[in-house]
């Protein structure tokens, strides 16, 4: 008698480059918080008029909306801020981000079957770049 082959979904091989998670039942997507993009002045925010509003953005699209400058005001006054979108690219060292569970009641008993997704990357990089020129004499 010859059992059916499991439905195994294999681990991708770099799975903190992934924005989303799928793999069991709670459901983890990772999200930016575009206010900490204006608070921190990050050099790829950018900004347009239109309609008589103010819109701002990502140039490198991690996050992929266009928001209304005074209404992200008005709720960052708020008690609860404006909260998080979610990232379609992977986030820049530079992005206040972080994993987003959504059924964290259904991760089993041996915890996610994907840990590496929630490393999320450092706010330094590992290594440096040094160009050297050379003078002719």
């Amino acid at each position: 008698m010859q059992q059916p082959a499991a439905n195994v979904e294999s681990l991708p091989l770099h799975p903190q480059d992934e924005t989303e998670c799928r793999r069991c039942a709670a459901h983890c997507d990772k999200v930016v918080y575009p206010a900490a993009c204006l608070e921190r002045a990050c050099p790829f925010v950018y900004a347009f008029e239109e309609f008589g509003h103010t819109y701002i953005g990502c140039m490198q699209k991690i996050y992929d909306v266009e928001i209304d400058v005074r209404l992200l005001g008005v709720a960052e006054r708020s008690r609860l801020g404006f909260g998080a979108v979610k990232a379609v690219r992977r986030p820049l060292p530079m992005c206040r981000s972080e994993v987003s569970t959504t059924y964290e009641r259904r991760v089993g008993e041996l915890g996610c079957v994907n840990p590496e997704f929630s490393e999320l990357p450092v706010g330094q990089p590992t290594f440096r770049v040094f160009a050297q020129v050379a003078l002719d004499a």
